[in-house]
């Protein structure tokens, strides 16, 4: 296919009850060409298990990010990953999906349950081959993706869920496939897919889950795109070189900082407007507008507030959701809104220092300081699964 693609992905974890820590381990990795998912299941539960499973996440989605065939580093941790001599298993369980952003997908799975892939809110039935590496089989899967597909992993928590209460025997694959088809709808996204299943899984439980249960959902849509220019460049003969390329953008065009907006507005004709000041708040500059620029912000400071918003949502997921849903209108929340609708944003940072903080190291406009400002926004959003260019000029 020759449309980008980017994969939203989400996951969370129901531990089994009395444990403090889940036996099931997520990995997400993401590269400029591909998005790499480990679902790894330690055999039990608690602390071993944590262990186990996140040995085997890590190390398999290293492998693979690190540039080893998918096909290698299964066979590598298929030989490591030791059996069980009392059960006869192995000691962890897991199932990768890598995902190409030209659409190319591989899915390996040993011992887990079958990922579950849908297509236009319907099960999409794909080919699985057995390949046994050293007596353990492993599935694989090849396939292209399109916009709107889905791929649902899950460890065998989920299948187990109702034993010997709410069902007799738990949950078959089959079921938890109707389910999927009849609970959720192609718009759903991925943090709600996983919201749906994982509570009729705690539901089948009676709130009390018999096994660590965890659920992981990539959605497949079109790669979003947004180029934000902070700072004049280096050489002002670059200028108009700079302007064109963030005009160029398919998606949101950004502009930040007052130098920078007045550079753009030379370079386009357009005049730059201020905003009502009931749109202020007591931290961050009012925004600007120019015609053909989607936003117009102040600089340092306001990517300063930026910075603390992408930070706490690096670690609180609630918060990101937060974020999403906020009607804020000063520069901060508008900014933090634009990236968090994005798959791929592209800074585009000029080195045109201001030569009254040129010798002041530290200043908070410094040139130093408002790389390492931007990086630090960039690595961020690179924590909550956007994929992020920094470039100088």
């Amino acid at each position: 296919m020759s449309e980008r693609i980017y994969i939203d992905a989400y996951w969370r974890s129901l531990n089994h009850y009395g444990e403090e820590l889940c036996g099931d381990r997520v990995q997400i990795r993401r590269s400029d060409t591909c998005m790499v998912m480990v679902l790894a299941d330690g055999l039990g539960s608690g602390v071993k298990a944590n262990i186990l499973s996140t040995l085997t996440s890590t190390i398999l989605s290293e492998m693979i990010f690190s540039g080893m065939l998918l096909s290698d580093a299964v066979e590598t941790i298929a030989d490591t990953l030791p059996v069980c001599q009392e059960r006869g298993v192995a000691y962890s369980t897991f199932t990768i999906v890598q995902i190409y952003y030209d659409g190319a997908a591989y899915i390996a799975e040993f011992d887990n349950p079958a990922c579950v892939v849908m297509r236009n809110g319907a099960i999409l039935e794909h080919d699985r081959q057995c390949e046994e590496l050293n007596g353990r089989k492993i599935y694989i899967t090849n396939m292209l993706v399109q916009p709107g597909d889905r791929f649902i992993a899950f460890s065998d928590g989920v299948l187990h869920a109702g034993v010997g209460m709410t069902l007799n025997f738990g949950w078959g694959h089959d079921e938890v496939e109707q389910f999927l088809v009849n609970s959720t709808t192609p718009q759903d996204n991925s943090r709600e897919v996983t919201r749906i299943l994982l509570t009729n899984v705690d539901y089948l439980y009676g709130g009390q889950p018999g096994d660590d249960s965890t659920v992981c959902c990539l959605s497949i849509m079109p790669s979003t795109e947004t180029r934000v220019m902070v700072g004049p460049p280096s050489k002002p003969e670059d200028d108009e070189t700079v302007v064109r390329k963030l005009l160029s953008a398919t998606g949101k065009k950004v502009c930040c900082g007052g130098t920078t907006s007045n550079i753009v507005s030379r370079v386009t004709g357009k005049e730059i407007l201020t905003d009502s000041l009931l749109n202020m708040t007591a931290d961050v500059p009012p925004k600007g507008f120019i015609d053909g620029i989607d936003l117009v912000t102040e600089g340092v400071l306001t990517l300063q507030k930026v910075a603390r918003y992408l930070d706490r949502a690096a670690k609180d997921a609630q918060y990101e959701e937060e974020l999403e849903l906020s009607r804020e209108q000063d520069g901060a929340s508008c900014l933090v809104r634009v990236f968090l609708a994005s798959s791929e944003i592209t800074f585009m940072v000029g080195l045109s220092d201001n030569p009254a903080h040129s010798n002041i190291d530290y200043s908070p406009i410094s040139l130093n300081a408002k790389i390492a400002l931007i990086e630090e926004v960039a690595e961020n959003l690179r924590t909550i699964g956007r994929i992020v260019r920094v470039e100088m000029y």
